[in-house]
């Protein structure tokens, strides 16, 4: 009897286990990369945690009434400037980067300019804080003939987060698709009244995160500062004069903020409570960073839901 026909049926086994052994491969790697990501993720969540905890854990422990005083050894008047030196700074930076990122999505020819505007941009990006600083200290300070001030902190903070709102609201309008742009043109609407009405309004979200980075890297900011913005806590709560140097709202007073105290306690260790404010004035610039954050998602969550036409 012939037994040719099984070798034909042998060849398909065989074709069925290696197929199958190719799978069962695939399915082994699929499950190590995906528990390799996910691992790497938990330790990143689990790392910020306990960093936060052990920040605030620190600045629980040493807290003190006196501590949030707006007197020599209290927070307050340095809780105020760091406050009010990131509202000028975006107040300059925001209008500006998004007006580039719009400029260089929608107006700019490609080519060498933009490209070399781009690296220029990218360039700025990466600047060490501490050049930033010196520049801000010889351009804002010395050319002008001025004093150290919150204004000038603002201008060197401004330089530092110009790079990263521009990045994002150029990323942000190559994102969308081609149908918003086209449809709102189709309607009759100008290149302008698209950008404003339509395209703007959908990027929102990532333009935000751009600007709530921007602003996390103001609070902390403090080699720029050091140049720029001064270390004094000469306010005057009494006076509104914007006019006067003790005024809080004054933009061209010296203005001392968190992280500088931070700095300052921690390298110079003045007074006996030194460390407990640095502890105190960590924690609040912790929980400052994580409230902003936070609160600047929601916002631009409840914007792109009201954009969408969703009921929040």
């Amino acid at each position: 009897m012939s037994t040719q026909p099984a070798e034909p049926m042998n060849g398909k086994m065989s074709d069925l286990r290696f197929i199958d052994g190719g799978l069962k491969r695939a399915r082994f790697a699929d499950k190590t990369a995906t528990f390799f990501f996910y691992f790497i993720s938990a330790a990143f969540v689990f790392l910020l945690i306990a960093f936060t905890l052990y920040v605030v854990w620190g600045g629980i422990k040493a807290f003190k009434p006196e501590v949030f005083s707006f007197g020599p050894q209290g927070i307050g008047s340095q809780f105020f400037n760091t406050v009010y030196l990131v509202v000028l700074s975006l107040l300059i930076s925001v209008p500006i980067g998004v007006m580039a990122g719009v400029y260089m999505a929608e107006y700019a020819t490609p080519g060498k300019v933009t490209n070399t505007l781009r690296i220029a941009i990218e360039t700025l990006s990466s600047l060490p804080s501490i050049v930033v600083g010196l520049f801000g200290y010889l351009v804002f300070i010395i050319m002008v003939h001025s004093q150290w001030n919150l204004f000038s902190g603002a201008l060197a903070v401004s330089v530092l987060s110009l790079p990263l709102i521009t990045s994002t609201t150029y990323d942000a309008f190559k994102a969308l698709p081609e149908g918003y742009k086209e449809g709102s043109l189709a309607l009759g609407a100008t290149h302008f009244e698209t950008i404003w009405h339509v395209m703007l309004p959908a990027t929102v979200g990532p333009i935000v995160t751009g600007v709530i980075l921007a602003a996390g890297r103001g609070f902390g900011e403090a080699a720029a500062l050091l140049y720029t913005a001064g270390m004094s806590t000469d306010i005057n709560w009494n006076v509104w004069d914007v006019t006067s140097p003790t005024c809080p709202l004054n933009p061209f007073r010296p203005g001392e903020t968190l992280s500088l105290q931070v700095w300052a306690a921690r390298t110079e260790g003045l007074g006996s409570g030194a460390m407990d404010t640095a502890a105190a004035a960590s924690a609040v610039l912790m929980i400052m960073v994580l409230a902003f954050s936070i609160g600047a998602r929601m916002v631009s969550r409840y914007i792109s839901r009201k954009t969408e036409g969703e009921n929040s």
